[in-house]
């Protein structure tokens, strides 16, 4: 029985072949890759195909994204230049790596002194997934995120003083002080929210790009919006993930699930809690493209977020994307940070994604360090300030408590007396000090 079983092949569905050639060595038990999958060892499988990226070419043939890619390079200019970005992109993606770096230090420095209260945790070491991501994206495309949201807010063009102030619990945020930490919004940059409860957000962005199918395919409304959810690791074995990857896939929605994989869910190592690591392998067994991609490096990462972008807006579906990083410091503030072995924490420390994209700009002569001195300066500023808006803007109003909580927009409905139980002087004793 064994020995039969061992003998299986393994089938991916639709047919889905990939070009490119794994980067696993079947004679060793660990990935030839220094970086795929940490210090640690990990077993993979011989039949595995790593990179099962797929997208359909003008004949119609289904071909790896990589040669996609490449198709699309060669046809595009016969310089013989091999520069991924431009030298106003590249600034704009350091810029906006160094703001999120810049506010997450900054509220650290905050929270210690007591300006911020519960749970908050820092992106430090993420950078290059949300900035890689979220700046192809326009205006009208969503995103939803977690608790760890500060940065894709401000990747998603939410004002740094409008992100600080929430934190800071005051009127003046981006929720007016009711969300705080893990709960950004903001309708104007469609953002969907940071949910403090792992998967809770998949369904929300699941809703969304429902929502830019049904309008372009029954309202007949000129929509090519896409939504991007981010999630970690520690999401992938829930339910609700699975449940929309098969609706996503079903319904070819213009959705990017994005696997921010920094390897820890709180003290637990995602090698010890699946019994199989490649999250990526998730997609085509429900028939979407899946990708494992370097998130410690900005040009890796958006490479692939603009195919997958890409075949989203034209209607081509879901794609699932893993990006393997790694966070800085702890799983949120209140975390000493004691179960992480010092020597996986100094590997990742030097592969820093701000770093490395530094080194890239300079050596291919797309900015100077003074370019870049200046922006680092400017972030410097609008960080600064951020914090002196934050603190000079004043508390919600107590009324503010009894909002959004019902549908009636007064708070509690209707009392006996037929007047709104709000109205009632004694009905909010006791909240003065909350």
């Amino acid at each position: 029985m064994a020995s039969a079983f061992a003998a299986t092949k393994i089938f991916q569905p639709l047919n889905f072949r990939s070009n490119e050639k794994s980067i696993v060595d079947p004679a060793k038990s660990v990935p030839t890759s220094s970086f795929f999958g940490s210090a640690h060892k990990l077993r993979i499988s011989k039949t595995s195909t790593c990179f099962p990226r797929h997208r359909r070419s003008a004949s119609g043939a289904i071909v790896a994204v990589s040669e996609a890619v490449k198709e699309r390079k060669s046809k595009s200019s016969s310089s013989s230049s091999n520069l991924l970005i431009t030298k106003e992109e590249g600034l704009e993606l350091y810029e906006d790596m160094v703001l999120g770096r810049v506010f997450e230090d900054m509220c650290a420095q905050m929270y210690y002194r007591g300006k911020m209260f519960g749970f908050v945790h820092l992106y430090n070491g993420q950078e290059a997934v949300a900035t890689g991501f979220i700046k192809l994206l326009t205006e009208k495309d969503s995103v939803v995120s977690t608790y760890r949201d500060h940065v894709h807010a401000l990747s998603k063009g939410v004002p740094a003083r409008a992100v600080m102030s929430e934190l800071f619990g005051k009127a003046t945020g981006c929720c007016r002080g009711q969300g705080g930490s893990m709960h950004m919004f903001s309708k104007e940059h469609n953002l969907l929210g940071g949910f403090a409860f792992i998967g809770e957000g998949i369904p929300v962005a699941t809703g969304a790009a429902f929502s830019s199918r049904y309008r372009r395919e029954v309202l007949n409304e000129n929509c090519e919006d896409v939504t991007v959810a981010f999630f970690g690791d520690g999401t992938c074995n829930n339910g609700q993930f699975f449940e929309c990857l098969n609706m996503a896939a079903l319904w070819k929605l213009p959705i990017i699930f994005v696997v921010e994989n920094n390897l820890w869910a709180i003290g637990m190592s995602h090698l010890r809690a699946t019994s199989d690591p490649a999250i990526w392998k998730k997609g085509p067994a429900f028939g979407m493209p899946g990708v494992h991609v370097d998130g410690m490096d900005v040009l890796k990462v958006r490479e692939v977020a603009k195919e997958a972008i890409g075949r989203a807006r034209r209607g081509e579906g879901p794609t699932l994307v893993e990006c393997e990083t790694y966070r800085f410091r702890g799983h949120s503030l209140a975390d000493p940070d004691e179960l992480r072995n010092p020597a996986e924490k100094a590997h990742y420390s030097s592969r820093d994604p701000i770093v490395a994209l530094k080194k890239y700009l300079t050596e291919n002569n797309l900015a100077t360090e003074a370019d870049l001195k200046a922006i680092e300066k400017k972030i410097d500023e609008v960080v600064e300030e951020a914090v002196e808006f934050a603190d000079e803007s004043p508390v919600p109003p107590r009324s503010q408590l009894l909002e959004n909580v019902f549908a009636d927009p007064k708070g509690f409905g209707i009392g006996p007396d037929g007047k709104y139980r709000c109205e009632d002087p004694k009905f909010t004793e006791g909240t003065a000090q909350v």
